[in-house]
């Protein structure tokens, strides 16, 4: 057996943590110093680390548990309110980003750019920038106190419908390609995919209640296990029954917890898991995952192009639709951008793209560039449209800000169980 892997997450840690000291020098998100980290000790760097498959794991089990302390924090009623504005961003943050990636993919095959087998590889490229990763942006949000907010409520519904109608962009693409599932497949996956999450999210949140009942409203480790437990389990089953991202699933585990009167309390065990491991692994793997051959100057052009498309894109569709909603043009933008990321889903789609032969692998290098600089733009933007606006957070930012909350909650839990105890031994 081998222990470099310790070695590797020294490595990982050391770095994700220095270089988000600095990014946090020059006021933007320590979330950029992270991805970084994995750039430059990646392949694309000095080669200093590569994928394995415990890296990968354990970065897809920091995603998840990103996204279900995001569900966790979210607010419900405004997360209620948001619906109608995230189902309009998110059908213009589709429908945009495919349409603009595919004339880029199509004028850049007749200018000599770059050589397109088909039409079906340009549709392609198109459907490939209608995936959203919405991770970077709720770790930016969280580190200047913004989710909780009508802009990140909104961003999150609008993800999570995204992430269905880019499942069916995918699912139609692939059909006309002569792989995959049919259409009418995918929609009863993903309609029974609803009815399992309701089903499992009602007999979660009758379960935590009668838990909290019993227990006289105190929290016990075994709640914080079976809150994580259920995550994972439906993250599972999300991914593996209903071809639904796994990080869905993670997310609607999350909003059980958020209904239930502990959810302030439960979210804060899960912080430091989150800060200490799993989410510097994850953001830096994504840097990790680069690599890079060589490119000629046209499709240079064309990766920067496309770059360019992706932002642009998601934010003019997905801002569109926020100001349709009665959004304000600073929110607007504001949703826009936080719609930018595409991070490990566009990679995902890539590869079925490449499984199935539409997608050749000399446009590969365009899209990797693409995924790595929209999500190093993501938080930069973010910080940028929000200029101006107080941040929500305590002395310490980011992710110390998490432990220090988690912190004084443990202390005021254990005060207030002491005094229980104590009153409950006067009682004759």
């Amino acid at each position: 057996m081998s222990y470099h892997y310790l070695l590797d997450l020294a490595l990982i840690l050391a770095a994700t943590k220095l270089l988000g000291l600095i990014t946090q020098k020059f006021q933007m998100p320590q979330v950029v110093g992270a991805l970084l980290a994995g750039l430059i000790l990646g392949p694309a760097g000095l080669n200093l680390l590569k994928e394995t498959e415990f890296l990968s794991q354990l970065s897809e089990l920091g995603v998840i548990v990103l996204m279900f302390s995001a569900g966790m924090g979210t607010d419900i009623q405004e997360l209620r309110h948001s619906g109608k504005a995230g189902f309009l961003v998110a059908l213009l943050g589709v429908a945009v980003p495919l349409v603009m990636g595919t004339a880029l993919a199509w004028g850049a095959n007749r200018a000599g750019l770059v050589q397109s087998g088909s039409f079906l590889e340009d549709v392609f490229i198109g459907t490939v920038l209608t995936a959203t990763s919405v991770s970077i942006t709720v770790e930016t949000l969280k580190e200047m106190g913004k989710l909780e907010t009508k802009v990140g409520n909104t961003i999150l519904a609008a993800a999570l419908i995204d992430d269905v109608l880019g499942l069916i962009a995918l699912t139609l693409v692939s059909s006309v390609a002569g792989g995959g599932e049919s259409i009418w497949m995918v929609l009863l996956k993903i309609a029974g995919f609803f009815v399992f999450a309701g089903c499992m999210d009602y007999g979660a949140y009758r379960l935590f209640s009668w838990m909290l009942k019993r227990q006289n409203g105190w929290v016990t480790h075994r709640n914080t296990v079976l809150a994580f437990v259920l995550s994972l389990v439906m993250a599972y089953c999300a991914e593996a029954f209903f071809g639904v991202a796994d990080i869905t699933g993670a997310y609607a585990a999350g909003l059980v917890i958020a209904c239930t009167p502990k959810s302030t309390y439960i979210q804060s065990k899960y912080n430091p898991l989150g800060y200490l491991l799993l989410t510097p692994v994850f953001f830096a793997s994504i840097g990790i995952n680069v690599q890079m051959t060589a490119m000629s100057g046209g499709l240079m052009v064309f990766s920067a192009l496309l770059l360019l498309a992706s932002v642009v894109s998601k934010a003019v569709g997905c801002g569109l639709g926020a100001k349709l909603c009665g959004f304000s043009g600073k929110e607007s933008l504001q949703v826009g951008c936080g719609m930018v990321c595409r991070g490990e889903v566009a990679l995902i789609v890539a590869n079925r793209g490449l499984s199935m032969g539409v997608l050749s692998e000399a446009l590969m290098p365009a899209v990797i560039i693409t995924v790595v600089g929209a999500t190093i733009l993501t938080p930069i933007l973010l910080k940028l449209v929000f200029r101006g606006q107080p941040e929500n957070r305590m002395e310490e930012s980011g992710l110390t800000d998490h432990y220090q909350k988690a912190e004084q909650l443990d202390i005021l839990s254990e005060q207030l169980l002491q005094k229980d105890q104590d009153l409950m031994q006067k009682k004759p």
